[in-house]
């Protein structure tokens, strides 16, 4: 008798997604389509003109303008920043500078005065400042802390161990720092040249005030003067092209080199370079970087509460627009915050392609200006949703795009550091799965979202284009009426607005300081 026997292997049943995950992946795709909704606004923008209208309004001299003096601006604003940055972090980080610590809290605090109060502050000292010149030393002094950050952070993770080696094979200090420190410091260079040029791109408040044309301040007056639409749009796409070519730059620059280390045990501490000699005339720099950076905002503000007395505290305004600020910054924070705990969850629970994509969709979108962002949902609230236009969801949406990554990167830590084993304990204890992550991963995570809303709130303090064009009428946030007395010369009048805005941004700061100390075990 002969039997058959059954040789075939078992395929093992297909895992399928949970439906918590499910539901988080199709939340974080909603957020997305979203986020990407600038994007493509200037795309449909673009069809929609016609390339022979659309040739005429990019390829004229007028543009051509605009893109010299942008070119400029990056030209010369990203180098001194780089050398501003490196020398200041490589002084309080590796250095026995007197003060080091002092020195870099001083560093991280200009980015607590927003940048057009940076420009009101320089008029006030030189009412004849104008042009490139000008543009530069402000955004120097403006931006350079988002260099100093991941340069202090990249400077307290390196391994002496190298420089030793270089130093034992007979470099000079000098070329050990050019050829062995240098190059571990590209990723922190890359990614603060990224945020300065993309600030550089976006901002208005600053330029309008010192009469120095860029994309986004010819923008918004074609779009105020004479609501030209199609010209504005064209603009705008320029202004996100030179976006790209900023991304694309970063990313050749940034390379795929690696930069951890690899070897047994752990990383030596690091030594501190005694100064010797030049201890003390070292402190000139942080001197001079702090007397630009904060003396001339806080002479200038204060010169400017002096002059106008208790007069200029006209409290029903000044009150209405701190509370009005201080509602705006707490609902868009929560609901930035809010909108990227799907990908965040799902970055570090579920990394897969897909996931990875959608994460690169929201910094994408989040390079857009607030120009184009308020463009493009200007335009869908008034064709597509006109109820919505002008209202508080419009604003809240706008702060969601454009400042969802500051929210996304502490959520993602946080919820790194909390073991999914406790998550599926909990769920192995009977509980749903979404009331096993709210009780261990949410809860623990708390800190991350904490700071996130705090970051995403700094944000919209110092946020004035997009504001401007979609906040409700009646909205008069401090910012906003900061800009309006700046533009009547009322400089007195608007001095109170600039130290509420400075005075509640400062513990924002002290946070990011402290989450960059935190996080490099300081």
């Amino acid at each position: 008798m002969s039997s058959i026997t059954d040789t075939s292997v078992p395929v093992a049943p297909r895992r399928r997604m949970p439906a918590a995950s499910s539901w988080t992946l199709t939340i974080a795709v909603a957020v997305a389509v979203m986020a990407l909704l600038p994007l493509g606004f200037v795309l449909w923008a673009t069809a929609v003109t016609g390339w022979e209208t659309a040739a005429l309004l990019i390829f004229r001299g007028r543009v051509g303008e605009l893109m010299v003096n942008t070119i400029l601006l990056i030209f010369f604003t990203v180098p001194i920043c780089i050398v501003v940055a490196v020398s200041l972090a490589w002084l309080t980080e590796r250095s026995d500078l007197p003060g080091a610590r002092l020195w870099s809290w001083l560093a991280v605090a200009p980015l607590a005065v927003p940048a057009f109060v940076h420009s009101y502050a320089w008029i006030g000292m030189w009412p004849s400042l104008h042009g490139l010149f000008a543009g530069v030393a402000i955004s120097v002094v403006a931006y350079f802390p988002f260099l100093y950050l991941p340069l202090a952070a990249a400077f307290r993770l390196l391994d002496p161990a190298l420089e030793d080696q270089a130093a034992s094979l007979g470099l000079a200090p000098f070329a050990v720092f050019r050829r062995v420190v240098l190059p571990q410091l590209r990723l922190a260079l890359c990614g603060g040249m990224l945020l300065i040029g993309l600030h550089l791109l976006a901002e208005y408040g600053l330029f309008a005030m010192i009469r120095f044309d860029t994309f986004t301040t010819a923008i918004i007056d074609q779009f105020q003067s004479t609501y030209n639409g199609t010209a504005a749009h064209m603009l705008a796409l320029v202004l996100v092209l030179c976006c790209f070519v900023l991304l694309g730059l970063e990313a050749g620059l940034r390379g795929s080199r690696r930069y951890a280390r690899l070897g047994p045990g752990v990383a030596r501490q690091l030594k501190i370079i005694r100064l010797g000699k030049w201890k003390y005339p070292c402190l000139l720099l942080p001197l001079t970087v702090a007397a630009f950076s904060l003396g001339i905002p806080a002479l200038t503000i204060g010169r400017w509460l002096i002059a106008g007395g208790s007069s200029i505290w006209r409290m029903d305004e000044v009150g209405l627009s701190l509370i009005q600020t201080l509602a705006i910054c707490l609902i868009g924070g929560l609901a930035t915050t809010a909108a990227a705990v799907p990908i965040a969850w799902l970055s570090v629970r579920r990394p897969t392609r897909a996931t990875r994509f959608l994460e690169g969709c929201y910094y994408l979108a989040s390079s857009m200006p607030g120009v184009v962002v308020a463009l493009a949902l200007v335009t869908v609230t008034v064709r597509v949703m006109l109820p919505l236009y002008q209202t508080v969801a419009t604003i809240v949406l706008a702060y969601v795009v454009m400042f969802l990554p500051r929210a996304l990167v502490s959520l993602r830590a946080s919820i790194a550091q909390v073991p999914v084993e406790l998550e599926q304990a909990a769920a192995s204890l009977g509980r749903s799965p979404g009331n096993a992550l709210w009780s261990t991963t949410v809860r623990l995570a708390a800190p991350g979202a904490a700071a996130g809303v705090a970051l995403a709130s700094l944000g919209i303090i110092n946020e004035l284009t997009a504001t401007q064009m979609l906040a409700p009428n009646g909205t008069r946030t401090l910012a906003m009426a900061f800009f309006a007395l700046t533009g009547e010369i009322d400089y007195a009048g608007a001095a109170p607005y600039a130290l509420l805005m400075v005075i509640f941004s400062m513990p924002l700061i002290w946070l990011l300081h402290y989450q960059s100390k935190k996080i490099a075990g300081r």
